[in-house]
């Protein structure tokens, strides 16, 4: 994407256009004013979240329920829509996540008339949300993402503030704590890591002392498998069509392989988060070169393979990755550029196989397998390439001389600088 620049008022009125109209449209298919092709996506408000609403009002969490993955902030979010007067949870939880999604446009759009108005992060957000269709508004992820896109533009001028906003967004939804991998050694990160750690730490221990079953959570993560819909889930899907005897079914919340070798594929896909997210601390202890573009192209490479490498891989998840994405392309240093541009093409296979053709890849039929195949190898694609720009991004830039030997740049007087060579 090249650099776009408007000085006048004409780009900020499409922009805002463009989201009005886009978003009306979310909220028309969510309201089931006219139905969005393929499997319902409203059951999660309309059903789960609206069946928990009522133990999380009286002060506890459903401990019991194996459906309920969530850290405990998931709480305040949760029970947040039962507090609007004069609408049915559904419909209050809907203009509430319209409201998280405006939030968004508004920091963007701040962000971006300090920075004369270029406004390529705006419209990567604008386009990018659309894109993965109604399931943006029937579930909680682009509330947690507001607060992930608030904590990462807040960490350059204010990192106290981005940390607590990150601890905060952590005890949502655990990601946004992976947002502070790339914060410039010295002060800032000290600020920054102490207070997300200040967050996690006390909303942590106020959930434990007032609502019983905080961290019951962790157990029901724990036991997940593998979805259909993830890496590991490409390779079974594979399997069954040369053999392998497994099956789909729903299971702890989600469509899973069940069968043989699930396990061993489950905890391939574990260590692999393990090793991708072990790699990039040692990015961050090796990392000489931190410009202002670093924490947000660190922070979206963090969330990319913690994504692409997960034993699920929900279709809501690419909201976190368009909302982080999109805070890169608010600085001209960025070097994720074309990562987060790879994301624009894997939300529309997102909302291809889900939820337009999910019981293609349930019963992994070609087309299902192919969607999913897609969209994993675009994912794990932005992911290499991420990792690989950030990398040579803060590396110690060579004296001239090591970079001659190196044949990476030429020494004044070579011809073939010339223009005219």
């Amino acid at each position: 994407m090249q650099d776009v620049t408007y000085p006048h008022v004409s780009g900020r009125v499409l922009v805002v256009a463009g989201w009005a109209l886009s978003r009306a449209a979310l909220l028309v298919f969510v309201f089931e004013l006219v139905h969005f092709p393929g499997q319902g996506v409203v059951h999660d408000v309309s059903g789960v979240y609206r069946r928990w609403y009522p133990t999380l009002r009286h002060g506890s969490f459903p401990a019991h329920d194996v459906t309920w993955q969530y850290p405990p902030g998931a709480a305040a979010v949760l029970v947040a829509p039962g507090a609007v007067p004069f609408l049915r949870y559904p419909a209050a939880f809907f203009w509430l996540a319209f409201l998280a999604d405006a939030a968004v446009l508004t920091a963007l759009l701040r962000d971006a008339a300090r920075d004369s108005w270029r406004l390529d992060g705006v419209w990567v957000w604008v386009a990018g949300i659309p894109l993965l269709g109604p399931i943006v508004y029937a579930r909680y992820d682009i509330m947690a993402t507001a607060v992930g896109v608030a904590a990462l533009l807040a960490l350059r001028r204010r990192p106290a503030l981005g940390g607590l906003l990150a601890g905060a967004g952590a005890l949502i939804k655990v990601w946004p704590l992976l947002l502070l991998i790339g914060t410039r050694p010295g002060r800032g990160t000290r600020r920054a890591w102490l207070s997300a750690g200040a967050a996690v730490g006390g909303g942590s221990l106020l959930f434990c002392a007032t609502m019983p079953g905080a961290f019951s959570f962790l157990t029901f993560q724990r036991d997940r498998g593998t979805e259909v819909e993830s890496l590991g889930g490409v390779v079974l899907h594979l399997a069954r069509h040369a053999g392998w005897r497994g099956r789909t079914a729903l299971h702890y919340g989600s469509v899973e392989f069940l069968g043989p070798y699930v396990r061993l594929v489950s905890a391939a896909a574990l260590a692999l988060s393990v090793l991708a997210l072990c790699r990039l601390l040692l990015w961050r202890l090796r990392a000489r070169v931190f410009t202002a573009a670093t924490p947000y192209d660190a922070g979206f490479a963090a969330v990319l393979v913690f994504t692409a490498t997960s034993r699920v891989i929900s279709p809501q998840y690419l909201v976190w990755l368009i909302g982080v994405g999109a805070v890169c392309l608010t600085v001209r240093e960025s070097a994720v550029r074309g990562a987060v541009l790879l994301l624009l093409p894997a939300a529309v296979l997102t909302t291809l196989e889900f939820p337009v053709f999910f019981p293609d890849v349930v019963r992994s039929d070609l087309l299902g397998v192919a969607l999913v195949l897609t969209r994993n190898a675009l994912l794990a694609a932005a992911a290499v390439l991420a990792f690989h720009r950030i990398r040579l991004a803060a590396a110690a830039p060579l004296d001239p001389g090591r970079a001659v030997a190196r044949g990476l740049s030429r020494p004044r007087g070579d011809p073939h600088n010339s223009p005219h060579a």
